[in-house]
């Protein structure tokens, strides 16, 4: 869960980040949020979140 809370963050600053630098636009950056919403609620997603914990388990086993 905290990793989670921790990316969904970590994705959010860099969204905001990009949108206001202008390298993102409005309306790409809706269109991206709801297909991510989209997306969560497929059959796909157990995949990605295990995919996703296990990128994360082997970044930690470098430190």
């Amino acid at each position: 869960m905290a990793l989670t809370v921790s990316l969904v963050v970590f994705a959010g600053t860099v969204v905001l980040v990009l949108l206001r630098t202008g390298y993102l636009r409005l309306w790409p950056a809706f269109a991206v949020v709801l297909f991510g919403f989209t997306l969560a609620s497929s059959g796909i997603a157990p995949p990605i979140s295990r995919g996703i914990s296990s990128v994360a388990g082997w970044i930690s086993s470098f430190g």
